[in-house]
This record gives structure tokens, C-alpha cells and sequence, in this order.
């Protein structure tokens, strides 16, 4: 079977025509997506000092309504939604009964008895029925919307003025985790103040656009395209979020990791109303005290790290642990690394070894939410 067929076999996004006839396509998890365009490099330079647009179209995306819909959602996720204003979104985790993470997401409070609430793509149909499989109980109704709106990322200090471009309502007013009905290129949208790049920016969903009629999600990513945001692919969406310390689900968290771990302990309210799934594992858990935990490795030789190399103490005598995401930074212009090691090797400044292949290579712990100066680089750069 040729690459050709591959492709054919493979799912596809709304924004796929564009992707086919400028894209390098790779199979993304069953998708057809594009891993770059002109390169890696470049696309993650374009985010990180202008404007780039990704499709994410593949992401899960649905809708919980009902009058017990505050209750449910409070009860799935670990966070605490009843804290929310309409209009408002955060981060959270959904747990397993053993406090190993089913997936990470953004969830947002739409009005007294609708959330919205958007997950990886790698896990669409298990989250949806983990949704499904701990809603009884409570009386409300789940609709996967997933293929019924296409969802554009635009990211960059200049997302603001780019999409502004092309959109009739003051995008600027929308603030970071909040949700807005806007009109962009004459189309109904709503605009996200969300990303996954560490940037500021938006996550646009073209409404009452279905995949299987993908015109008006090419309207707008053509139009954004236009109005200046550069075209970027997969790999430069992994090497931002790895600058910015942002989890891979299936990668640096998963069933396997519990967000003590991980250090998500801020995404968990152990005291809110009703609690939620897997606290009691959790609570367990702090107790006892975690034994490991997750570190950022900056790479002081010469040599970049990839996911599964194994970390070893400073000598280079002990394994502690394996990366579970790695490479370049481009930003920084050296190797970084997300990985996990006892807690005792966790504080900042402690020297590891990494083997790159068949040879050891110097790291260091660092922080790592994010790698780079927040007051240089990000979303807070922006907002100041």
C-alpha cells in the first residue's frame, strides 16, 4: 500500500483541502494532518514573534445541557466550574477511579444549563463516553459536536490585530479563558481566548460548519491566512507547547499519572461541593506523598533528547527515569526535555545525564512552566 492509499484511509478535517494542496500530510492518530508546511522551524518562530494559525478541527469538541448539568460537569472534572461566570472556561483534568488521568481539557460555562467542553483528539470517542458512562443520575443531555464545527487556532503576540481583521465584534475584549459568540468573515463563530502554545490567541469553532461540508471552515482559515497568520503544522504546535511546559496527553500525563505527579495539583479543588471521580485515590495519594515527579531538563551538552531516552543522575550511575517529551527548542536555541524522576532529584539545579543513543549527554533540572522568560515570550508578555 502506497502513501497514497494511506491518506485515503485516514480521517479528515474540515480544513483538509487546504492542508492537501499545501501541506507535508503525516497520519496523525488516523488523521490527515499536517506535520508542516514550509518547515518546522520557521512556523514555530512565526507563532512565537507574529501570528500562525493551526487546525485543530481533529480535537473533541461537545455540548452538556440539562438542569443538572453544573452537578455533572462539577462531578467529572477536577476542577471547580461552579466558580465560573457565563462565558467563562478552565482547565481540568477527568480522572479514573485510581486518580490515573483520563484527559486533560478546557471546559466552559455558556449560560445557566449549557457547557461546552473541548478535548484531545486522540481521545474523542473515549471522553465522550466516560461523559456518557458517569451521567447517570443526573438529568442532562451530551451531544458530540465534534464533526459539526470546525476549530482554528490563532496564536501570536499579533493574534489580536490578525484576527480582528476579519471579525465585526472587539475580539480584544475577550479575555484569557473566556468564550465569545463573534462573527468572522460574515460567518457565525465563537472565539476562544485559549491555546496551546504558551502565546496569547484565540481557538475559533466556525459554527454550523459540518466536515462533510467544509466551506465555510475554509472561509475562515483562508481569510486568516490572508489577513497575514502564517500556516502551521503539527510540528511546530508540539515544539511550542513543549517550550511552554504544556502536557502531550499519551505522552507526558495519561491512565498511568495521577496530576500530584504531574504537578496539576492547581487544576484540583479537593474541597468543592460533591467532589469529584478518583478524589479519594487522590487524597490517598498527597497523603502518602508522591515518589516521583515531573521535571523540565534543559540539555548542557551537546545533544537533544527524545521521548523514551532514559534520565540518569548526575554521574551517570543511577537511572531515575525516561523522557516523555523532548527535543529542540527553537526559541532557545538548545534541548529541552519533559520527564519524570524521584522527588528527591526534582529541585531546580540538579544535574542529570541523559543518554542520547549510545552516549550520556549533560542536562540540568529547570523550570519548565514555561522553559523560556515569561516576561520575554507568552501570553503574559502580551497582556503587559
Amino acid at each position: 500500500m502506497d502513501s497514497e492509499d494511506i491518506v485515503l484511509e485516514l480521517m479528515k478535517t474540515h480544513i483538509y483541502a487546504y492542508h492537501e494542496g499545501h501541506g507535508n500530510i503525516v497520519d496523525f492518530g488516523g488523521w490527515a494532518m499536517p506535520v508542516w508546511y514550509e518547515g518546522i522551524i520557521a512556523e514555530h518562530h512565526a507563532v512565537r514573534n507574529g501570528v500562525g494559525v493551526f487546525d485543530t478541527s481533529h480535537m473533541g469538541r461537545a455540548v452538556a445541557k440539562g438542569p443538572d448539568v453544573e452537578k455533572f460537569v462539577n462531578r467529572v472534572v477536577t476542577n471547580d466550574v461552579s466558580r465560573l461566570e457565563p462565558m467563562q472556561g478552565l482547565y481540568a483534568l477527568m480522572l479514573r477511579p485510581h486518580a490515573g488521568i483520563v484527559d486533560d481539557l478546557i471546559t466552559y460555562k455558556m449560560g445557566g444549563d449549557e457547557f461546552f467542553i473541548v478535548y484531545n483528539a486522540a481521545n474523542r470517542e473515549k471522553d465522550f463516553d466516560w461523559l456518557k458512562e458517569n451521567s447517570g443520575g443526573f438529568d442532562v443531555e451530551l451531544t458530540d459536536v465534534s464533526d459539526g464545527m470546525a476549530m482554528i487556532a490563532v496564536q501570536g503576540p499579533e493574534a489580536v490585530e490578525t484576527l480582528q481583521m476579519i471579525t465585526e465584534e472587539d475580539v480584544s475584549l475577550v479575555e484569557r479563558f473566556s468564550i465569545a459568540k463573534i462573527t468572522v468573515s460574515g460567518l457565525r463563530c465563537m472565539a476562544a481566548r485559549t491555546g496551546y502554545t504558551g502565546e496569547d490567541g484565540f481557538e475559533v469553532f466556525v459554527l454550523d460548519s459540518p466536515v462533510a461540508d467544509p466551506g465555510k471552515a475554509l472561509k475562515v482559515w483562508n481569510a486568516l491566512v490572508e489577513a497575514g497568520a502564517v500556516p502551521c503544522g503539527l510540528g511546530a504546535r508540539d515544539s511550542l507547547r513543549m517550550e511552554a511546559g504544556l502536557n502531550l496527553y499519551g505522552s507526558d500525563i495519561g491512565e498511568t499519572t495521577n496530576p500530584l505527579e504531574a504537578r496539576l495539583r492547581w487544576a484540583v479543588k479537593f474541597k468543592k461541593e460533591g467532589g469529584f471521580i478518583g478524589m479519594e485515590a487522590l487524597r490517598k495519594a498527597r497523603e502518602e506523598g508522591v515518589k516521583r515527579s515531573q521535571v523540565g531538563i534543559q540539555m548542557v551538552g551537546r545533544g537533544l533528547p527524545r521521548q523514551h531516552y532514559e534520565i540518569l543522575d548526575g554521574d551517570g550511575e543511577k537511572a531515575l527515569g525516561e523522557v516523555t517529551s523532548g527535543g529542540l527548542a527553537p526559541t532557545l536555541g538548545y534541548g529541552i526535555a519533559i520527564g519524570y524522576v524521584p522527588v528527591e532529584y526534582s529541585k531546580v539545579g540538579t544535574p542529570v545525564m541523559i543518554r542520547v543513543r549510545k552516549r550520556l549527554v549533560e542536562g540540568k533540572i529547570v523550570k519548565s512552566h514555561p522553559f523560556y522568560d515569561d516576561s520575554v515570550y507568552g501570553w503574559k508578555r502580551v497582556r503587559t
